[in-house]
C-alpha cells in the first residue's frame, strides 16, 4: 500500500528514518553520523545567492501539470484521472516473474552492463514489430532507443532548437511537451484543433506569414492519432496535406504516435511517417502505452542527419538506455504475445471510455462539452468559460478526485475552462464515482456564479439547465469572475488569439487594445462566444 506523504508545516518537516545498526565486516569502517542537518536555505539572502547562478532559460521553465499532480495521486483515497497511465494491473505478475527469471538467467551480466547509445539490435526489432503493424518499415540505422518517449521529445529539441526558433504544435498540446519546449526557449505557435485535428489550413497561413518574416519552424509537433489531450484523430486529408506541407517547406514534422494501436472503433489511419518515407517526419514511439511506462522505454526514428546528432546528444545525457529494461522487453516479444496482450487492452479501455461518457452525461452540466475519442486514453471536457478548472481542481482535491486543468495543454494561458480526464488507470466503479464527485464540484460553482450574477431577488435556476446558462438561449452571456468583480485584462475571460486558430507563447493578452494594428501579430485577443477552448463535440444531455 501507498502510504501518504508527511504533511509538511512551518515547523514540521519528514522525519528521515534513521538507518538500521549492522554489523560491521573485517576491514570496514564505522561511519560517523552527520553533526547536523541541512538548514532550510529559504532566507532572502539564500535565495538572492542561487538565483544569481541559475542559468537564463530557468527563467521559462516551466513544471507538468501531470508531474505535479503525482504525490498527491499517488495517496490511495485519491481517485485519479489526471495521469496518462495505462493499467498496469492488467499484466500478469506470473509472467514478469517468469520474463526476469529468464534475462537473470540467461543474460545478468549482460543485461546489468551498460550498453550502445543507439540501443540493441534486439530492441529495434521489437521497435519494428511494433511499427510494422501500423504499416511502418523503418530502418533499423535510422532508429535509436530512448528512455521513454518523454526524452525522445527532449533530444529533438536539443537537436533542433535555439532560442526564439518558432516551433509549431496543436492547440491543446501534450501537456508533457509543453516543459520541453519552454526549456529550450522556443517560440511556441499553437493551431487549434477540431474534430479532424490540427487545422492545417489555419497552419498554411502561419507559413505563409513567417515566409514573409523570413523565418519558419524548426519542426510541427503533433499527436495526430487520439491526440493527448484532446482524444481527436487527424483526418486522412489533413495528413496528407501536412506531408506535402513538410516537403514543399522542408519543413520536418515531429509525430508522436502513443495511441495508434490503441483503437476502439473506425478504421486505422495511416501515420504520417509512413505517408512521408521518413523524409520529413520524424517519428516518436514508446512501449508505455502497450507495455509498461515503468520499464521507461521509448523510441525516435529520423533521417541520418539528424539521428547523427540526437545520438550525440543522447550520449551527453545519460550514455544510453537501461539495458536490463531492454533484455526483458527482448523475452517478452519472443513470447509472441504482444500483439494479444494489446487486444486484451483495447477492450477494456473500450469498456473504460464509454462508462466515462455515460457518468458526463449523467454528472455534467448541459452546457459542458466533450470529445468522442476512438481511441487513446483521454477525453478532453469543456465547461462555461466563466468556471476555472484550476480552481476546480484544489475544489476536486479535498473531494479526492483528480484531473489535469486545461491550461497545462497551452502555452499562452488558454484552456482555463477544460479539463483533461483519463479513463485507463482506474476501474470502471471508480470512474463513476470520479466523475460524479467532480460534478457536485461543478454544479457547486456554478450555484455561486449564478447567484453572484443574478440581480438580487432574481431566482436562480438549476444548474444544468440550458436556458440559465451564459452564452445558451434565454439569457444574455455575462462575462463576469465568480466573485462578481469585472475581468482585468489579461485574464482568461477572453483568451482567443488575435490570428485565427493560433496562440503564441509569451503574447501579450491584455484586452482591449489600440495600439496594434489590425491582423498585426501581437494584436489583443478578443472574445468569442464558444470561449477559447472549446471543440465542438458533443453536449451534455445528448444520446
Amino acid at each position: 500500500m501507498i502510504r501518504a506523504p508527511t504533511k509538511v508545516g512551518p515547523s514540521r518537516r519528514p522525519q528521515m528514518r534513521r538507518p538500521r545498526s549492522a554489523t560491521l565486516q573485517p576491514g570496514m569502517t564505522e561511519v560517523p553520523r552527520p553533526r547536523h542537518r541541512r538548514r532550510a536555505h529559504s532566507s532572502t539572502r539564500d535565495l538572492e545567492r542561487y538565483a544569481g547562478l541559475f542559468a537564463e532559460r530557468t527563467k521559462v521553465m516551466r513544471s507538468s501539470a501531470m508531474r505535479d499532480l503525482m504525490a498527491i495521486t499517488a495517496r490511495p483515497e485519491v481517485i485519479s484521472l489526471a495521469g496518462g497511465l495505462p493499467d498496469t494491473s492488467t499484466f500478469p505478475p506470473e509472467s514478469y516473474a517468469a520474463l526476469m527469471q529468464t534475462v537473470a538467467t540467461e543474460s545478468c551480466a549482460r543485461a546489468l552492463q551498460y550498453g550502445p547509445t543507439e540501443g540493441f539490435e534486439e530492441t529495434k526489432d521489437c521497435i519494428g514489430e511494433v511499427m510494422a503493424a501500423e504499416g511502418m518499415l523503418p530502418d533499423p540505422e535510422d532508429v535509436i532507443v530512448t528512455t521513454g518517449g518523454q526524452q525522445a521529445i527532449d533530444l529533438v529539441c536539443k537537436t533542433l532548437v535555439d532560442p526564439g526558433d518558432v516551433v509549431v504544435c496543436e492547440a491543446p498540446t501534450y501537456p508533457g511537451a509543453v516543459p520541453v519546449f519552454c526549456s529550450y526557449q522556443a517560440d511556441v505557435v499553437q493551431i487549434e484543433v477540431d474534430e479532424e485535428g490540427m487545422r492545417i489550413d489555419v497552419l498554411e497561413d502561419l507559413l505563409e506569414r513567417l515566409g514573409r518574416e523570413g523565418r519558419r519552424p524548426k519542426f510541427v509537433y503533433s499527436v495526430p492519432s487520439f491526440q493527448n489531450p484532446a482524444g481527436v484523430t487527424m483526418s486522412l486529408e489533413r495528413r496528407v496535406r501536412l506531408v506535402e506541407l513538410a516537403a514543399q517547406h522542408e519543413m520536418l514534422v515531429v509525430e508522436d504516435n502513443p495511441y495508434g494501436l490503441l483503437r476502439y472503433e473506425g478504421e486505422p489511419l495511416p501515420p504520417l511517417y509512413q505517408l512521408d518515407g521518413g523524409d520529413f517526419v520524424i517519428y516518436i514511439g514508446t512501449f508505455s502505452k502497450i507495455l509498461s511506462p515503468g520499464i521507461r522505454l521509448g523510441w525516435a526514428v529520423a533521417p541520418p542527419p539528424v539521428m547523427e546528432k540526437i545520438v550525440l546528444g543522447k550520449q551527453a545525457a545519460d550514455l544510453c538506455t537501461s539495458t536490463l529494461t531492454q533484455y526483458f522487453v527482448r523475452e517478452y516479444f519472443s513470447e509472441g504475445r504482444w500483439r494479444e496482450y494489446v487486444s486484451d487492452l483495447v477492450g477494456i479501455y473500450r469498456r473504460r471510455r464509454d462508462v466515462m461518457l455515460a457518468a458526463l452525461r449523467e454528472h455534467f452540466p448541459a452546457e459542458a462539452t466533450w470529445t468522442e475519442p476512438e481511441g487513446g486514453l483521454f477525453i478532453w471536457a469543456t465547461l462555461p468559460d466563466y468556471l476555472d478548472t484550476s480552481d476546480l481542481l484544489a475544489k476536486a482535491l479535498r473531494a479526492d478526485v483528480a484531473f489535469v486543468p486545461g491550461q497545462g495543454a497551452y502555452v499562452d494561458g488558454r484552456g482555463g475552462s477544460s479539463m483533461r480526464l483519463n479513463f485507463s488507470g482506474v476501474n470502471e466503479d471508480e470512474i463513476r464515482e470520479g466523475i460524479r464527485r467532480i460534478g457536485i464540484v461543478i454544479a457547486e460553482q456554478v450555484d455561486l456564479y449564478e447567484a453572484l450574477a443574478s440581480p438580487p431577488g432574481t431566482p436562480v435556476s438549476s444548474p444544468g439547465t440550458p436556458a440559465s446558462s451564459p452564452g445558451m438561449p434565454g439569457r444574455e452571456a455575462e462575462d463576469m469572475p465568480v466573485d462578481g468583480t469585472q475581468p482585468s485584462p489579461g485574464s482568461d475571460h477572453s483568451l482567443i488569439p488575435s490570428e485565427p486558430g493560433e496562440g503564441r507563447l509569451g503574447e501579450d493578452k491584455g484586452a482591449g487594445r489600440e495600439d496594434q494594428g489590425a491582423g498585426g501579430e501581437d494584436q489583443a485577443p478578443h472574445s468569442d462566444a464558444q470561449g477559447a477552448d472549446v471543440l465542438p463535440f458533443r453536449q451534455a444531455g445528448e444520446a
